[in-house]
């Protein structure tokens, strides 16, 4: 590996961006280092780095994060964290949006680790993806469904939709909603989302702008 570049003696560290090749130990050790980034993740050895979250994509997060804490915060034994890393693996480092997961004493399977991270496989996991989209709805969603993760929610903003999935017999498979709207979680006795309002109250995204820059 080539040795880090030098500016007036200084070490600098080196790049992370999307697309970058590396394992989890490399990763990690740029990833600590790059205090500007406020999200980068780590997908099957690939480096992922989003763009910066418009304001229906923020305004989407603020809504789930306070529903979800709103149940973590009534219901025994849930935790729940928001943009925490999740040690994966040798080659996975993601940093969900929101997971929920059961306490040890519930039978959960997720760990904090001895540096204080997240390890194992959170009973839920949910992201608000807009430029991510992509990668949300395929590379992590499959990371997640062989790491065990039993439920995978994705707001897709642009599209105004939330799609929430179950891992059952190793595959996820949709959960449908209930006649007003609402999906129900099959892990968290009570946890529902009340789809409609949720997507009916996010602010028109800027679609067809970021489009034409994408295109550019």
């Amino acid at each position: 590996m080539a040795a880090a570049p030098q500016l007036a003696g200084i070490a600098l560290c080196p790049a992370l961006e999307s697309g970058d090749h590396m394992d989890a130990a490399e990763f990690h050790r740029r990833y600590e280092q790059r205090h500007d980034l406020k999200k980068a993740e780590l997908i099957d050895g690939v480096v992922y780095v989003p763009s910066p979250a418009r304001s229906a994509q923020s305004n989407a997060r603020f809504r789930l994060i306070g529903e979800l804490g709103m149940y973590a915060r009534s219901a025994a034994g849930v935790i729940g964290a928001t943009r925490a890393t999740l040690r994966a693996g040798p080659r996975n480092e993601p940093q969900p949006d929101v997971m929920l997961c059961w306490d040890a004493e519930h039978g959960g399977r997720s760990r904090v680790d001895a540096d204080s991270y997240l390890t194992g496989a959170p009973e839920l996991v949910a992201e608000v993806a807009a430029s991510s989209l992509a990668y949300d709805l395929y590379e992590k969603k499959e990371l997640y469904r062989r790491l065990g993760v039993q439920e995978h929610l994705v707001w897709q903003v642009e599209d105004r939709r939330i799609d929430w999935w179950e891992l059952r017999d190793g595959e996820y498979v949709r959960l449908a909603a209930d006649a007003d709207g609402r999906v129900h979680s099959s892990v968290f006795p009570g946890l529902a989302l009340d789809v409609p309002s949720l997507v009916g109250s996010q602010p028109a995204p800027a679609k067809k702008q970021r489009q034409r820059r994408a295109k550019a």
